[in-house]
């Protein structure tokens, strides 16, 4: 894949529309393509198509995708924009399938959309980034990734309303993959409108430097982010349903969780200097491990509420501090190492429901809240040793 550059005969589109675009396209792959399972989870276990533990493999599934959309995205014969408009598309298509009432191909539906998730998420990181950087609008990145929050919300709030519709998972699994479809629209028009950037940069992107300058204890400690996000992540609106059986009441913990990471997104950008960013990044760390084991403690709806503030509100920072880190450290090879975190993120979120699901089937629910309070010990161990790095 290949950075975006502007040229002197073409008029550049404003950030302001650079930015529209990355979050819109950030906003359909990562909470619809990655996340729309989580509010409809809830409804499926109502309606009696799958269990929890069954849901954790499922949920994984999409994680497995996502790691081999990681490990391959800066390998794809495409430039960055087009890369985001096939994987775009096909999240849109996969979202929608997942109503075909045959729970056989919902495994291999979700591993193809976590795959084309992380398609988008390397390749909007590199031409929306690029092309911000290259107007000198770098700080409209906290913008771009404000997309993931808003998906979320938006996912959870529309699968609040159907739920307290009547609407059964069938129909919203289509409805959502029309949304996709729709917020997808002015990312193709943007995408479509930016100059091609020279072959010799795709290669640089796709190949080039692998060591990045110090990066192996950052991609530890981001694959351990991702271990301990994910399960709250994953099974907060089911967590909430355990205290709240009314769908407008547990259906709130998901909107309310892509709120605060959007916020988070925005009101942490002004603070991801060189100076501060790794600083920013270990406190927020700390700050998702006591979200993570809150629930562990005692589920209850206070706790509840502060895991999705807690964890909402710190994972996109560190998101945006683990992609702007490697930037800086490899300004010439930003698909690569945004591959690797990326990489390290799936490989921890594929850990996460594996290990919630296993513990489930052994003791029942006391399992999750094993796996939510070591998530929580790795949270706190790496995000100290962030802290003394920095």
């Amino acid at each position: 894949m290949q950075c975006v550059t502007m040229t002197t005969q073409e008029r550049p589109i404003t950030p302001a529309l650079l930015a529209l675009a990355g979050a819109l396209s950030l906003a359909v792959a990562m909470g619809i393509g990655r996340f729309a399972f989580t509010p409809v989870l809830p409804l499926m276990l109502g309606e009696g198509l799958l269990d929890v533990a069954q849901g954790g493999w499922v949920a994984a599934a999409n994680y497995a995708g996502y790691l081999a959309g990681a490990l391959t995205a800066a390998r794809m014969p495409l430039r960055a924009g087009a890369l985001a408009v096939l994987a775009l598309l096909a999240t849109a298509a996969l979202t929608a399938a997942m109503a075909w009432p045959l729970s056989a191909i919902w495994l291999p539906l979700r591993f193809l959309a976590g795959a084309a998730s992380a398609w988008v998420f390397v390749a909007t990181s590199v031409w929306c980034l690029g092309a911000l950087a290259h107007q000198g609008a770098s700080r409209a990145s906290g913008w771009v990734y404000a997309g993931v929050g808003s998906g979320i919300a938006l996912a959870g709030l529309h699968c609040l309303l159907a739920a307290a519709a009547g609407v059964r998972s069938p129909p919203l699994w289509l409805q959502l993959g029309g949304l996709a479809l729709l917020l997808a629209l002015p990312a193709f028009w943007v995408i479509a409108r930016l100059p091609q950037s020279t072959e010799a940069a795709r290669s640089r992107a796709a190949g080039g430097d692998s060591h990045g300058g110090g990066t192996r204890g950052l991609v530890v400690c981001y694959g351990f982010m991702g271990f301990g996000y994910i399960l709250p992540a994953t099974f907060l609106p089911v967590l909430a349903r355990t205290v709240v059986d009314d769908p407008r009441g547990f259906g709130l913990a998901w909107p309310v969780f892509g709120v605060t990471a959007a916020l988070s997104t925005l009101l942490a950008a002004r603070l991801l200097q060189d100076a501060k960013r790794l600083k920013a990044w270990a406190a927020c760390q700390l700050l998702m491990g006591l979200g993570v084991l809150l629930p562990a403690l005692r589920a209850n709806r206070w706790t509840i509420a502060a895991s999705a503030l807690l964890v909402g509100g710190t994972f996109m920072v560190i998101t945006l501090a683990g992609v702007q880190e490697m930037r800086a450290r490899a300004p010439t090879n930003a698909a690569h190492l945004v591959g690797r975190i990326t990489a390290a993120f799936a490989l921890g979120q594929i850990a996460g429901p594996v290990a919630a699901s296993a513990l489930l089937l052994r003791l029942g629910p006391q399992g999750l809240a094993i796996t939510l309070a070591a998530g929580a010990a790795a949270l706190f161990a790496t995000g100290a040793w962030l802290w003394r790095t920095a």
